[in-house]
């Protein structure tokens, strides 16, 4: 069980809801990063106290200094302060909450100092998931997801022995503001419009990331190296009311599936408490109010991102950095209005048409086509 944790992220919808649960469950802070976000990043230092601060900005980093100089909080700027952050002794916990390729390096430092990680950035495994798990393996360092559906399905495994056992791993599908559309209708769909998650409050990446259902693509990645299974096992299904969170089925054909209320602190309260379990902050679930649940299957057709990301799942090497850089850049564009919805797919489609993809890739290998993805996708 986590006691002193380090939150790379602090200002974001998964850094604030991990402080709601360290709060809650009476942990402490060692340190907190965040870009550019200098108001609530000094709320959060004067409120929970961290010996270590850091801006990745270096405006912000400045300015937050001046903000705090009546404390002995420690300010730092830039990678090399998220770095420091990542490796404070005091922490015995990372959550990497922090968003896109930025989280790679600071969590490969967590894990060589022998910190529990709990992952919420899924670019991390998707671009080098060999890379960290290998170093995870090597350090002997723990890495517990954040994601629902992964600590849906961490949980549906705790009492497997025998991986061999499982059939196949489902993760679960909201379907995003869009399931049901088609092509034509999507043409149109402003940033307004695909910002509008039916179920969960998330960062703006992301909650593009579902309406495009690439989401679900990069987690199909991250499960595979998470739980060492190929692609052929790890499976989708959308379910509207993002009740079941993930399950497992087993050769036997049983299947064993996590279920809550769609909040975010309690993934993250497990990760930070497990193997123990104890009363949180997170909102229970009533089952006889939740209405009916149901299931169905992903349109590839009309969501390319979803098939592009299955393409580089079974590609391997570098492809899942090369779908990364291509979306982040492309997300960007859309978030900025510079492209329209349906040109996110295109442009991570010929992103990975013209990256070469390296097998068994070193880490400058995975940072080279991530910078080459972006500059094809724009």
């Amino acid at each position: 069980m986590s006691k002193r944790i380090t939150i790379l992220g602090s200002t974001g919808s998964i850094g604030r809801q991990s402080l709601d649960v360290i709060e809650h469950c009476a942990m402490e802070v060692a340190a907190l990063t965040a870009h550019s976000s200098v108001e609530l990043m000094e709320k959060q230092a004067r409120q929970f106290h961290p010996e270590l601060v850091v801006m990745t900005d270096e405006k912000a980093a400045a300015d937050l200094k001046v903000r705090l100089a009546d404390t002995d909080v420690n300010v730092l700027s830039g990678m090399e302060g998220l770095l420091e952050a990542a490796v404070i002794p005091s922490a015995d916990t990372v959550i990497t909450a922090v968003v896109g390729m930025v989280g790679l390096r600071p969590t490969l430092a967590a894990i060589k100092a022998g910190k529990r990680i709990c992952l919420a950035n899924k670019e991390t495994l998707v671009c080098a998931g060999e890379l960290v798990m290998a170093a995870a393996k090597r350090e002997k360092a723990v890495i517990l997801p954040v994601d629902s559906e992964h600590s849906a399905l961490f949980q549906s495994l705790e009492g497997n022995k025998d991986r061999g056992e499982v059939k196949r791993l489902i993760l679960t599908c909201s379907g995003g503001p869009f399931y049901g559309k088609t092509r034509k209708e999507l043409e149109n769909m402003t940033r307004e419009d695909a910002l509008r998650h039916p179920n969960w409050s998330m960062g703006a990446k992301i909650t593009i990331d579902s309406a495009t259902l690439m989401n679900k693509g990069l987690e199909v990645i991250e499960a595979m190296h998470l739980y060492d299974m190929p692609p052929e096992k790890v499976s989708i299904v959308v379910h509207r009311e993002s009740i079941i969170h993930s399950l497992v089925e087993y050769c036997d054909n049983a299947m064993i599936a996590q279920l809550g209320a769609p909040d975010m602190r309690l993934p993250i309260q497990y990760a930070l408490t497990w193997p123990k379990r104890v009363p949180g902050p997170s909102n229970p679930l009533d089952l006889w109010n939740c209405g009916p649940l149901t299931f169905g299957t992903p349109d590839l057709d009309t969501f390319k991102c979803l098939a592009l990301a299955l393409e580089a799942a079974k590609t391997g090497g570098t492809a899942g950095a090369i779908l990364n850089g291509a979306n982040e850049a492309a997300v960007a564009q859309f978030l900025a209005g510079k492209i329209r919805f349906l040109e996110i797919a295109d442009r991570v489609e010929k992103a990975m048409a013209a990256v070469p993809v390296v097998q068994t890739p070193t880490l400058e290998d995975v940072l080279a086509a991530d910078q080459a993805a972006r500059e094809a996708a724009l």
